[in-house]
């Protein structure tokens, strides 16, 4: 995939019957099911069953087994509830007869209420930066196998403030700020740009879980796969323009990883959060 518009084909899903949906695999590179195309996914068919007056505020995902990337998905949707506000949904993700994910989703309508929100970080703006495919460069002669594995296009930009040298990381403390944006022009869909919202938000988190301890392990070494992942919506918001993923690991224990990010506008709007735990092991 190397367009905005090549993931939403992706990400939208074929309608067998009534709350059964049908999506491929994106062919990722490490030979398994991307997290974040199964949480999209199943976002978009617990979409398909909420009324259009209801915006997705939460949603709470299990991954429960590694999937096979080389079957599609059924998606079933089990409508808990709909009430004068709020819409409730469970969405299974189903391969060879077994759930591979499960999550519930809740949607909310159009509300009045108070108003608060934490300030974004004083980073450099994405127009200071470059992005993540530029720092890349500097290892197509050094390290051209490492180059030739994430050197490929993707169709979200990436322009992380803090670098990291994969070749010679270093122990560094669990933050990380990296600026996201869509490649290419979306429709004005809020529904969409959540979805793809929630595409994005598995990169780089349980990567800072691995920040503390560079200086005693590599990360070719290390086994990362998610356990569990939350997302709370805020406020509108597009993909296809800049916000900032300001991500921190408060803990890691237990062969496991515990990550936090909050999405924030170039103008400092706070628009999402996400919560995730994840499984880091040194490969044996």
């Amino acid at each position: 995939m190397k367009t905005a518009e090549e993931l939403v084909q992706l990400l939208s899903l074929e309608k067998i019957e009534q709350n059964i949906f049908r999506g491929e695999n994106y062919q990722a590179p490490w030979k398994r099911v991307f997290g974040g195309q199964v949480l999209a996914q199943a976002l978009y068919a617990a979409y398909q069953t909420v009324p259009e007056d209801r915006i997705l505020h939460s949603m709470h995902g299990y991954f429960i087994l590694t999937g096979d990337i080389s079957m599609p998905i059924l998606y079933e949707v089990d409508r808990i509830r709909d009430g004068g506000s709020f819409t409730t949904r469970r969405v299974s993700a189903i391969q060879n007869g077994k759930a591979i994910f499960s999550s519930i989703s809740s949607f909310q309508s159009n509300q009045e209420g108070f108003n608060h929100q934490i300030s974004m970080p004083n980073v450099p703006s994405p127009d200071a930066l470059v992005s993540d495919l530029v720092l890349l460069e500097a290892f197509k002669e050094k390290a051209p196998d490492f180059y030739k594995n994430f050197a490929h296009p993707r169709p979200l930009e990436f322009r992380p403030v803090e670098k990291i040298n994969p070749l010679k990381p270093q122990k560094q403390q669990p933050f990380r700020h990296v600026w996201i944006k869509a490649n290419g022009e979306l429709p004005n869909d809020l529904r969409l740009h959540q979805i793809i919202l929630a595409y994005a938000a598995d990169y780089n988190l349980l990567g800072t879980a691995t920040l503390p301890h560079l200086d005693s392990v590599s990360l070719n070494d290390l086994f990362l796969a998610s356990l569990d992942h939350a997302m709370w919506f805020h406020e509108d918001f597009r993909i296809d323009e800049w916000l900032l993923y300001a991500l921190d690991s408060p803990s890691a224990s237990n062969s496991r990883g515990f990550t936090r990010g909050n999405f924030f506008t170039e103008e400092g709007k706070l628009v999402a959060s996400v919560v995730q735990e994840g499984l880091i092991r040194v490969k044996k």
